[in-house]
């Protein structure tokens, strides 16, 4: 996937608009700090401040949960890694979820088990990873994910 910077004037390039949607490559506009073209990046981290976060992301209202969805659709269309790093100490892993509830802040209860397997078919369906840690340790594990060369 291409990023296109938003200042480049859309319509007014069209011989390079028409090679990429002739090879297939996908372009995506967003504004860039410097330059008219860029790769996406290979490894994305998107991190969460709590387990609460990401169980509204995937289990509470069907807006978030697209967004959240269109996320990941674009980052496995970029070929990017998609790592969501979810910093709360009290769980190690996804399996932990099982048993657990869950309260939204509109209220709602979500079952630990939905939650754990909405991680699952994320992961399996658009190689999302889904990783935790302590806040303290969450600054480190984001520098070495981005440096993991072996994903």
């Amino acid at each position: 996937m291409i990023i296109e910077d938003t200042r480049q004037k859309a319509q007014k390039h069209t011989l390079k608009e028409n090679y990429f949607a002739s090879e297939n490559i996908p372009v995506m506009r967003s504004k860039l700090p410097y330059g008219d073209y860029a790769l996406a990046p290979q490894i994305s981290v998107d991190t969460k401040q709590n387990i609460l976060e990401i169980a509204q992301n995937m289990c509470g209202a069907a807006k978030e949960k697209k967004r959240f969805k269109e996320e990941c659709v674009l980052a496995q269309k970029a070929g990017a890694q998609l790592v969501i790093l979810i910093e709360d100490e009290r769980i190690r892993g996804v399996t932990e979820l099982f048993g657990k509830t869950i309260r939204l802040s509109s209220g709602k209860v979500i079952a630990g088990d939905q939650l754990a397997r909405a991680m699952m078919v994320m992961s399996e369906r658009y190689g999302v990873q889904f990783e935790f840690c302590r806040s303290e340790d969450a600054g480190k594990r984001i520098v070495e994910i981005l440096n993991d060369g072996e994903r």
